[in-house]
């Protein structure tokens, strides 16, 4: 049986991997902490070079192979972050690297893998399927499979994460950190385990894929879905790390696709810090639960910016609307002259700008000689668009809005 590793295990990847990886940024956020009502630290590990944490594990399991294993080149399977951390360390110490990755991997991921020299292979639609793909390729060129998160040297070099973070925070109580295989939270929460024995571990998942919490829990949940937090969106966790997080850890906690998304918009707003889906899972549960971690000094780690430009404009727009910047109206009216120029006026007096209008006479359950006239528009903030609608409706106009929920 495959032992875990120990926190001497994880001191030792920090001086192996010392000065070929970046110590990211530690800090506290002055703004989250005041939204959350607890003292929240950020780590900023989607400032690595491949901008996410997986460099650490990939680098420390890599640094270790013997010169007969370099000369075989390395194989693994991976949604992305780990994908580019072994292509990258792999050309780095002149070791042949191939990478399978599921087909939906986002084309961000895959050039950028590409980039760092390795051969990619496109394969299955999920995380599993280009897994087995790997280990069948593994088996048939005899090639070295670098584990994405089941290798103690792998768990290992993320758990040097924990020791970063409670060196700049040493006061602090509790982690919420993203899950997907596990070998993060493994990592931390050996360290975090042996250093402050007290300290409260949360995991965080996405609620479409709840496999490490039905893993350590024994519980069956429905599994599958597009997630944002593709990263994470794992079938089967690693036997090693469900081991690891049924005794250390204390909660899995599921994050709805929409928490996801207002983390990461906020984290673009507020930290100005581009992180994707996976990478905000952890602030995601703080956000949808602050009670559990009100007064708690407690930090998470933003473990990837590998999104994709026009996803995050999506989440982005989407989160303008929830706020009520952007709205969208159907007003229904009379279809005659002047009946678009009274509805424009009403948005002119009120301050909102019109962004695009549509006519709809045929698709609409109003009377031949009406129609609908859809307005997408943006305000100051939800009040001027709240204005608009009651000014529209005391002129006699019936408003409908338009929800994302």
């Amino acid at each position: 049986m495959i032992q875990p590793p120990t926190i001497d295990d994880i001191r030792a990847a920090a001086k192996r991997i010392e000065g070929s990886i970046v110590r990211t940024p530690m800090l506290k956020s002055r703004t989250l902490s005041e939204l959350i009502g607890a003292e929240v630290w950020l780590k900023y590990e989607n400032l690595q070079f491949t901008s996410a944490y997986k460099e650490r594990g990939a680098l420390n399991k890599l640094l270790q192979l013997s010169d007969e294993e370099r000369s075989r080149g390395v194989i693994t399977a991976s949604a992305g972050n780990h994908a580019q951390a072994v292509a990258y360390h792999a050309r780095r110490l002149g070791i042949p690297a191939t990478i399978v990755m599921p087909e939906p991997t986002p084309t961000v991921k895959v050039s950028q893998t590409k980039g760092h020299g390795a051969k990619v292979i496109l394969f299955g639609a999920m995380f599993d399927d280009a897994y087995a793909k790997a280990r069948e390729l593994e088996q048939e060129q005899d090639m070295v499979f670098v584990h994405p998160f089941d290798d103690p040297d792998v768990i290992a070099g993320q758990g040097t994460l924990a020791l970063e973070m409670l060196e700049v925070a040493p006061d602090l109580d509790t982690f919420c950190i993203p899950i997907g295989g596990g070998g993060l939270m493994s990592g931390i929460a050996i360290a975090a385990r042996a250093l402050k024995p007290d300290v409260t571990l949360f995991g965080a998942e996405a609620e479409l894929y709840p496999s490490m919490k039905c893993a350590i829990e024994g519980c069956k949940l429905p599994l599958g879905g597009d997630t944002l937090a593709e990263g994470i969106a794992v079938k089967e966790p690693g036997e090693l790390t469900s081991q690891i997080l049924r005794e250390l850890i204390d909660e899995v906690l599921l994050v709805p696709e929409r928490d996801l998304e207002h983390a990461v918009a906020l984290l673009v707003g507020i930290e100005k810090s581009v992180v994707e889906g996976a990478g905000a899972a952890g602030l995601a549960a703080m956000l949808a639960d602050p009670a559990r971690f009100a007064g708690r000094k407690v930090a998470t780690v933003l473990c990837g910016g590998n999104i994709d430009t026009h996803l995050l404009a999506n989440v982005l727009v989407r989160e303008l609307v929830r706020t009520g910047r952007i709205a969208r109206l159907r007003v229904a009216a009379q279809d005659q002259p002047g009946a678009l120029a009274a509805i424009t006026a009403k948005f002119h007096e009120a301050g909102v700008n019109i962004i695009e209008i549509r006519h709809s006479r045929i698709f609409t359950a109003l009377p031949a000689k009406d129609t609908v006239i859809e307005v997408e528009c943006e305000a100051r903030d939800s009040a001027a668009v709240d204005q608009v609608v009651e000014m529209l409706e005391s002129a006699g106009f019936h408003v409908d809005r338009v929800s994302l929920d």
